[in-house]
């Protein structure tokens, strides 16, 4: 990792990578995490990896990260995630908001900065998932605020399972009465914002059109890049001038979902 040195103090570019692998033991079979020993990878945060920690391959990659923090559903082959790190810190599950054991979040403090790793509910499969979708957001929102108060700055990536605005996905007209891209949920993410968090790929990227991180497996939707961005890094805005770069990965292959980064200057 590259040194720089401002005013006087050494910093460095901390790079986050955020995915959602729809199954690690899947992704291990298609090899499809192996660039990350070639990359820069400070903290990889992986949702929906659908396994107990002793069942993640070990050669899913060669790098050998000091903190591998895993957090399963309760519920085998569901949900699930997994953090990996050489920072020192202190990790924590959040089960006060992922209240069912769904093994939805990982929250790791290091510094002053609580980041979070987290595969937030999908509320397609009926009214009482989304209901518990939006109830997991509004927790998760309070917990946040709470550790804002403590002084704390906050680091959040993963699948929202949310489409921000009418850009953030292929068919908006079309999708505008489907859990996704309910009006509901995404004035959560208007909170979210108003509440001082930057959507840092917006903050970067500005209305770059057509850049999704993620697209069904029907009807060949990845070719005709027919997506939907749900995949966020955002941040407290007290990180905005520490942002380098934000970008959305999408050449990796090997889910239905693609990869996100984050470059901040720590």
């Amino acid at each position: 990792m590259r040194d720089i040195i401002l005013k006087g103090k050494s910093m460095a570019k901390t790079t986050f990578i955020s995915w959602n692998v729809n199954g690690i033991r899947a992704v291990e079979k298609k090899e499809a995490l192996k660039w990350i020993d070639e990359a820069d990878v400070d903290f990889l945060g992986l949702q929906e990896i659908k396994a107990e920690a002793e069942q993640i391959p070990e050669t899913i990659f060669e790098r050998d990260y000091e903190v591998e923090h895993i957090n399963s559903s309760s519920k085998k082959g569901q949900s699930g995630v997994a953090l990996y790190t050489d920072k020192e810190g202190e990790a924590f599950t959040c089960e006060h908001v992922d209240i069912l054991n769904e093994g939805r979040i990982n929250e790791y403090h290091f510094d002053n900065i609580a980041y979070f790793n987290v595969y937030f509910p999908n509320g397609q499969r009926n009214e009482e998932r989304l209901e518990y979708k939006l109830a997991f957001y509004e927790r998760f929102l309070e917990h946040i605020l709470a550790l804002r108060k403590e002084g704390k700055s906050i680091i959040i990536c993963g699948d929202v399972n949310t489409a921000h605005h009418p850009i953030d996905l292929a068919r908006p007209k079309a999708n505008e009465k489907i859990s996704g891209f309910l009006p509901i949920e995404r004035e959560w993410q208007d909170k979210l914002l108003e509440a001082g968090f930057i959507d840092t790929f917006r903050h970067v990227k500005g209305d770059e059109v057509d850049r999704y991180s993620w697209w069904s497996y029907r009807a060949g939707a990845r070719a005709r890049n027919v997506g939907w961005r749900i995949d966020y890094f955002y941040v407290s805005d007290d990180l905005k001038d520490k942002i380098v770069d934000a970008d959305i990965l999408d050449e990796v292959m090997g889910s239905d979902h693609c990869p996100v980064k984050l470059v901040l200057e720590l």
